[in-house]
């Protein structure tokens, strides 16, 4: 495993920056262990609702934390708002980056991740492969 620190800076879509991290670093798998910062927009898929939410305002990052792989990424975030309630969810396209993002990504180099349709749960869900190491061990 080897940890990346991240920094966004503001008005950058958190989703889509976290997707490059793989492709930038030629890594075909990696984990968001950690996350810290503010949006000014938010959009929260809450569970068992199929469309996002949108939230504006100043909102606190909380929690962050997820799956990232070249075919996308799988994210859940907690968030705050300026009156101190907590929503949180599935992290849809176009969370913008209010001052700050911090982020810790772990790069999965013995690893591959895709992701595939599951009968089990209707959804497309994380496929795990290992990769051989160049040595053989």
């Amino acid at each position: 495993m080897r940890t990346l620190p991240v920094r966004l800076r503001p008005q950058q879509d958190l989703r889509g920056t976290l997707q490059s991290v793989l492709a930038e670093h030629q890594a075909g798998a990696g984990f968001v262990l950690q996350g810290i910062g503010s949006l000014s927009k938010a959009r929260v898929r809450f569970a068992g609702i199929s469309e996002p939410t949108e939230l504006h305002g100043d909102l606190e990052i909380l929690t962050l934390a997820g799956s990232l792989s070249p075919d996308g990424v799988h994210l859940h975030i907690s968030v705050s708002d300026a009156e101190g309630r907590v929503l949180g969810g599935h992290v849809a396209p176009g969370c913008i980056v209010r001052t700050t993002a911090e982020i810790l990504v772990a790069l999965l180099p013995d690893h591959a991740f895709s992701c595939a349709p599951d009968p089990a749960s209707g959804w497309d869900e994380l496929v795990i492969r290992d990769i051989p190491s160049p040595s053989g061990s």
